[in-house]
């Protein structure tokens, strides 16, 4: 059985930094592309980065630069450090394959305010 279980958001003043985790269990996590997702209130669930098996990234083009993608798969955890944060970054951030393919997780929320 497939279970996402993210964790590490919290309230940050904007230009702070946060460090995202996702400890997966039931998937083959070494060779799966994985991705982090956020919905803000009111917005469709948007991939905001994406880790192949390999290590090779992906961002869309709000994050570049302030957000960094990693996987430790001796771990099987997914991590998404965030600097520079901004107001516009508050949502909830879930992890999941790059297609959905695994019932999501309970997200972690991000609040980024002065």
């Amino acid at each position: 059985q497939v279970r996402l279980v993210e964790s590490g958001g919290g309230l940050v003043q904007p230009g702070g930094s946060l460090r995202l985790s996702c400890a997966t269990s039931g998937i083959f996590f070494r060779i799966k592309s994985m991705g982090w997702y956020r919905q803000a209130p009111g917005k469709e669930r948007e991939l905001v980065a994406t880790i192949t098996g390999t290590g090779s990234t992906n961002y869309v083009d709000s994050v570049k630069g302030r957000f960094t993608i990693s996987r430790d798969n001796g771990k099987k955890t997914l991590y998404l450090q965030m600097n520079s944060l901004k107001p516009d970054d508050t949502a909830v951030y879930y992890c999941n394959a790059p297609d959905r393919s695994y019932s999501w997780g309970q997200g972690t929320q991000v609040t980024v305010s002065s």
